[in-house]
């Protein structure tokens, strides 16, 4: 496999998050390119080495031996929503078409303002989840989940409020909306899934890949729903492809959020942006845009070996 991938030849790209979403991280890093399309290698800086060589895995997976056949030609998604003001909020949802949104929560006082804008732009039958990202202490999080449901009209899940196994596993006992945790991001602590989370959450390229991330799908028995962080157009058709082959669906997938950057590495028109809450499922990633791609090059000589480097150790793990 690593003889007919262009490891050597990857651009290193960087592009911001938009301005009107902060609080979420812009997408940094490369482009690989297989026998049969492309992939995007953009791992968090923080990532272990295991979490860096299984993005790696599904970078290559698309352009070398492809993704399952999908069982469905289109996928519901979420808007994202930032922490920003309720006027800003509704606006970003009005505009979306989605029929559900992932709002940021902060545990300041906005944040009741801002759900109750994002809930009344949705409508009372659409879908509103809480994203907090392990903000939050088990005392907060049993304190302000009560706060949020009820300014909201309900919450589907609230998704990882607490960063330690143990600390989610009691919250659930204390509170009456569904837990979501992200596989990928978690420490069990020896504790089953099913202690620790209602819903599951999978992205497809930290746990190596569409196939890698449908097999342990295979092997829960709680309900999932897609997600995908920090990526391009290019990087978020793998999590559309993981949410085209699931045999069951119930929930709209996380994977709007390329609206959220600045800029993207394919043409525009095969950006995944949606304006009536679904976005297409393809048998393949859309390829790169080379104007896009030179707009967006990382011209920072030190970046640019950093990412070689990770590049390198990466694939010594394969």
């Amino acid at each position: 496999m690593k003889a007919l991938v262009d490891f050597d030849g990857a651009p290193v790209f960087a592009i911001p998050a938009h301005a009107g979403y902060s609080g979420f991280r812009g997408c940094e890093g490369m482009l690989i390119e297989g026998p049969q399309g492309w992939g995007e290698f953009c791992p968090p800086r923080d990532s272990s080495e295991l979490v860096t060589a299984r993005w790696l895995t599904s970078a290559i997976e698309g352009g070398t031996v492809g993704w399952p056949d999908p069982v469905r030609g289109r996928v519901a998604v979420s808007v994202p929503v930032p922490a920003v003001s309720a006027d800003r909020a509704s606006a970003i949802v009005a505009g979306s078409g989605c029929r559900a949104a992932d709002v940021v929560v902060t545990g300041q006082p906005d944040d009741v303002e801002r759900l109750e804008a994002v809930r009344a732009a949705l409508g009372p039958d659409a879908a509103l989840r809480c994203v907090v990202a392990h903000a939050w202490d088990l005392d907060t999080a049993a304190s302000r989940r009560g706060i949020t449901a009820a300014a909201a009209g309900g919450l589907e899940f609230v998704q990882q409020p607490c960063a330690a196994a143990g600390e989610l596993a009691m919250l659930r006992r204390q509170i009456d909306v569904r837990v979501a945790v992200d596989v990928s991001d978690l420490s069990s602590d020896g504790l089953a899934m099913s202690e620790v989370a209602d819903i599951v959450v999978l992205d497809a390229a930290p746990l190596g890949g569409v196939r890698r991330a449908l097999r342990f799908a295979e092997r829960c028995d709680l309900p999932l729903v897609v997600s995908g962080r920090g990526q391009t157009s290019l990087g978020l058709a793998s999590g559309l492809a993981l949410a085209g082959v699931l045999p069951e669906l119930p929930f709209a997938s996380s994977l709007g959020t390329a609206v959220t950057l600045a800029g993207d590495s394919v043409p525009a028109g095969r950006a995944l942006l949606s304006d009536d809450g679904f976005l297409p499922v393809s048998p393949s990633a859309p390829a790169p845009d080379p104007r896009r791609v030179a707009e967006f090059a990382l011209d920072d000589a030190e970046r640019v070996g950093w990412w070689r480097e990770r590049l390198r150790v990466a694939r010594e793990l394969l």
